[in-house]
Order: C-alpha cells, then sequence, then structure tokens
C-alpha cells in the first residue's frame, strides 16, 4: 500500500498544518502546492522542493494527470470549496475539504453526488471527531452505558473571532459563526448519536445583539454575518433534546469554550476544552453527584482527520458514503438561518 501522491490548495495557518501532519508521518508524497500569497507558497516549495508549484488552482488542477495526483487537499474560503471540489471530483481525483464543505444544504448534494458517480473518495475536516475524548465519548454511547440519551448541549465560544477579511464577507464566507464553529458542533452531534432523524430546528444568528434576518445573510451588497448564533434540535421522534450555542467575541470570560454534554438515563458525560486552551481537551462522566475524567489529551489531535483520509485513500480511492452526514449538517444550518 503506497502513499497517496497529494496536491495542497491553500498554504495558510491550517492547509500548512495539514500539509505538515501527512509529511511527518510519511501518509503521503507531496507532489504539488498551490497558494495565492508569494510567501507562503516559497515557504511550502522549500520545504518540499520536489513538489511542482502553482499560484492558482486552474493550473494544478490542468496538470494533475502529468503529475500523477490521487488527491487535492482544500484549504481555501468556504465560496471555492464546491468549485474547486467539482472540478477536482471531474478528473477522477479524490478529495479532502475544509469544513465546511459547502455554503448551503444545495452545494453539499452536488458535492456528494458528484463524488459518488466518480467514485472518488470525498471527506471534510471535522476534526473534533478524531479527539481521544470524543471518541471515547463515542464509544460510550455506543456501548449503551449511558442509557438512554435524552439531552444534548452544544457550544463553542471563540473570544476571538477569525483574523481572515473574506470571514466576514458572506459572498465568501456563507456565514459566520455558525459556519466557522457550528458545523463541528452539528456533526459531533450527527456522528455521537449514529445520525438521529431531526424533526424541527429553532434558532436564529445575530450581529452585535441584533438578529439577522434572511435577507442580510444573502450575498448581495453590503451584509452581515453572524457573531452568534443559538438553536434547538429535536432529534429522534422527539426523543432527544438539543441545545446549540456558538459565538465570536462574546463575553465567555476566557478564549474558547467548547462543550459537548450528554445526558442519559444511566449517566453523563461531558467532552469539554481545558482552561480556555484551542487545543486541549478532556472528557468527564457523571453518575450521579460524582465525576470521573477518562481522557486528557493536547496538540497531537490536530492533523489526525487528514491522516485518516490519507489512509482510507491509501487503501481505496473509491466513494464513502460516510460523507453523506456532511449534506445533513448544511441542512440544519441552513435551517438555523432560515434559509
Amino acid at each position: 500500500m503506497s502513499a497517496p501522491r497529494l496536491g495542497f490548495v491553500g498554504l495558510g495557518w491550517i492547509g500548512r498544518m495539514r500539509l505538515d501532519a501527512l509529511a511527518e508521518a510519511g501518509a503521503a508524497e507531496i507532489a504539488a502546492v498551490c497558494e495565492s500569497a508569494p510567501d507562503r507558497l516559497a515557504q511550502a516549495g522549500e520545504a518540499h522542493p520536489k513538489a511542482a508549484r502553482f499560484t492558482d488552482f486552474d493550473g494544478l488542477i490542468e496538470r494533475a494527470e502529468e503529475l500523477g495526483l490521487d488527491g487535492i487537499v482544500i484549504a481555501t474560503p468556504n465560496a471555492l470549496h464546491a468549485p474547486q471540489t467539482l472540478a477536482a471530483l471531474e478528473r477522477g481525483l479524490a478529495v479532502f475539504c475544509q469544513k465546511p464543505l459547502a455554503l448551503d444544504a444545495r452545494e453539499a448534494r452536488a458535492m456528494v453526488k458528484a463524488a459518488r458517480e466518480a467514485d472518488r473518495l470525498l471527506g471534510v475536516d471535522y476534526s473534533y471527531r478524531f479527539t481521544d475524548g470524543a471518541q471515547e465519548l463515542r464509544r460510550v454511547v455506543q456501548a449503551g452505558e449511558l442509557g438512554k440519551i435524552f439531552s444534548l448541549d452544544l457550544v463553542f465560544h471563540n473570544a476571538y473571532g477569525p483574523d481572515k477579511p473574506w470571514c466576514f464577507d458572506p459572498r465568501l464566507a456563507g456565514g459566520g459563526s455558525l459556519m466557522d464553529l457550528g458545523v463541528h458542533l452539528i456533526d459531533l452531534a450527527f456522528w455521537l448519536l449514529d445520525d438521529p432523524e431531526i424533526r424541527r430546528v429553532r434558532g436564529g444568528a445575530f450581529r452585535r445583539g441584533e438578529r439577522l434576518s434572511l435577507g442580510r445573510l444573502t450575498p448581495s451588497g453590503e451584509t452581515a454575518v453572524d457573531d452568534f448564533a443559538s438553536a434547538w434540535l429535536d432529534l429522534q421522534e422527539g426523543d432527544i433534546v438539543g441545545s446549540l450555542a456558538v459565538s465570536w467575541n462574546a463575553h465567555a470570560g476566557r478564549d474558547c469554550v467548547i462543550r459537548a454534554a450528554l445526558l442519559g438515563t444511566e449517566g453523563g458525560a461531558e467532552f469539554r476544552n481545558v482552561g480556555g486552551s484551542f487545543y486541549d481537551f478532556e472528557l468527564e462522566r457523571f453518575n450521579g453527584r460524582s465525576g470521573q475524567v477518562v481522557t486528557r489529551e493536547s496538540k497531537d489531535w490536530l492533523g489526525r482527520a487528514t491522516l485518516d483520509w490519507a489512509r482510507r485513500l491509501a487503501e481505496s480511492k473509491r466513494f464513502d458514503p460516510e460523507i453523506e452526514r456532511s449534506v445533513r449538517v448544511s441542512e440544519v444550518v441552513d435551517g438555523i438561518y432560515g434559509r
């Protein structure tokens, strides 16, 4: 089983982190790098001198067959995910895409349909699944150790918000904190609970404390993206109630608050960040008034989603229906935004 030959599109912090994780693990051949910023492209090229360099995506795609690429890793603004993924799949390439997969459910369905028809592996970076805590929490839930789950509380507050201008342009981002942070939590809910049916979604998005209407979230002229969103989710025939809250720049008392807390008839559990850290996580299990921390970890989890996709690609380029969950994530986001 040989390592796949990959091209990397977008070499900001996230894109470069994925490239380095694969290179350090020997899980891929770095065959091409693509970045419009000259300094980033030069740094990646110097670190991987055998990789072909490109300043535009079309140039890379045109030479994909010549370079013998098996797939590409996309870390570009949200609005480029769909067109770049579709172009790559049309060329027979597998794709690993930065989250969110798409701007909305319509785009997500088109991308998954294209991957299915091309019979190519399509993955998206929902990285929190690959933390030790989330993995153990899923095992606990799947084994029935918490009994019947009836409550789910999901929170992600980022005291800083993004530092890239495109994140505040709805034409490029498709939304704000909900698209940036909420998709991770929605994906976790589906993944932890084995894809429960969504009966109803009620929620709203806000900017500086003012509720945003659908018109202000559409890409037309001067528009705003949300810095806060919350929702109530009615899951699985009403047997599970879920709550969701996400924000940029909220008064959360620390750099970051991440939490996925579950209550069941036989116990409870909370997956959370530690001390406001973006990288340190733990899982605590609860029984009545007592609790026990069962996992704790730091940055080692960051590249695991990419490594998992590369491993699956090395085994088979074929379509994996697991990606269909990402369409449901986009449907929930659309429901909260009211579109």
